[in-house]
């Protein structure tokens, strides 16, 4: 796989949807790396969202149009948002990166898998830490808890996030690509999976225990990432993992099941549960409203 010796962020394409004339050769999946994404995520959306409608593990008590739309629209925004304020994305930095040389991973010669596991693993560590930090950090909490104010519990809950916690989590991202300098396709299949187990683990799909018990082995289910999603402070405070199940057993923040059950556990967080405060305004808002003493 080669790329162009001469690429640099003046002639990169930030996000990147070609690279720049001269270059040799450049691999489809980078070269189309928006419409990927773009396709991946609304194909595994629509297909969980008719799964969970099928075989759901709650009842909603929230309509589906009132949080949907509002859901929506700040996918909208949080994209618009990235996309007019920084000036490279993940995988065009890490183009660049790979191009020049520079990283940690660009300076140990690795065998190229073993490069590529590290970089996927190395960068969900770093969501998983990312995702403490923001529980922790009074201020960075407050942005988060526009995504546990939610009292539902569905895939558009994987999708709602405050715009500046997504600015804030695409510069950390950065961050990390840049010190790390894992491979481009890495980074990309790290992207489209991120955004696929963030879908999954906040569906509202039942599965069976047998089934739940051995996929959570290896990632994040709906019934363990639930748990995170509780009223209940120590629970809300357990289960960081969007992806792969083993941090959270590894770090001592993994707990099985919710006190209450399933069914009956109660989600989102006692200060916001009127449905007005899934309005599209309010979300944007929230974090300026002090917490309940």
């Amino acid at each position: 796989m080669a790329f162009c010796p001469r690429l640099s962020i003046s002639c990169c394409d930030p996000y990147p949807r070609c690279v720049p004339p001269g270059c040799p050769y450049t691999p489809p999946m980078l070269a189309h790396e928006p419409i990927l994404r773009l396709t991946v995520f609304l194909s595994l959306l629509a297909f969980l969202a008719l799964a969970e409608a099928m075989a759901p593990r709650r009842r909603r008590e929230i309509p589906r149009a009132i949080r949907w739309s509002n859901h929506l629209a700040l996918v909208v925004i949080d994209t618009l948002l990235v996309r007019l304020t920084l000036p490279i994305a993940a995988v065009g930095m890490a183009l660049v990166w790979q191009a020049n040389g520079w990283g940690l991973l660009n300076l140990i010669a690795l065998p190229g898998w073993i490069e590529f596991a590290a970089a996927l693993l190395i960068l969900d560590l770093a969501i998983y830490g990312q995702h403490i930090l923001f529980h922790m950090v009074p201020v960075l909490w407050r942005l988060h808890r526009v995504h546990h104010a939610d009292v539902d519990f569905d895939v558009t809950t994987g999708i709602r996030f405050h715009p500046v916690e997504i600015l804030l989590s695409t510069l950390i991202k950065l961050a990390v690509v840049a010190v790390i300098g894992p491979p481009a396709a890495a980074v990309l299949l790290f992207e489209i999976t991120l955004n696929a187990t963030a879908l999954f683990s906040h569906s509202n799909l039942h599965l069976a225990g047998k089934l739940d018990a051995a996929l959570r082995l290896l990632v994040v289910t709906p019934d363990m990432h639930r748990v995170h999603h509780s009223v209940h402070p120590e629970e809300t405070n357990s289960n960081y993992g969007f992806n792969l199940a083993v941090w959270d057993r590894l770090f001592g923040t993994y707990r099985a099941q919710p006190q209450d059950g399933h069914t009956a556990m109660r989600i989102g967080l006692n200060q916001f549960r009127s449905p007005k405060d899934s309005r599209f305004d309010r979300l944007l808002i929230q974090p300026l409203v002090p917490p309940d003493a």
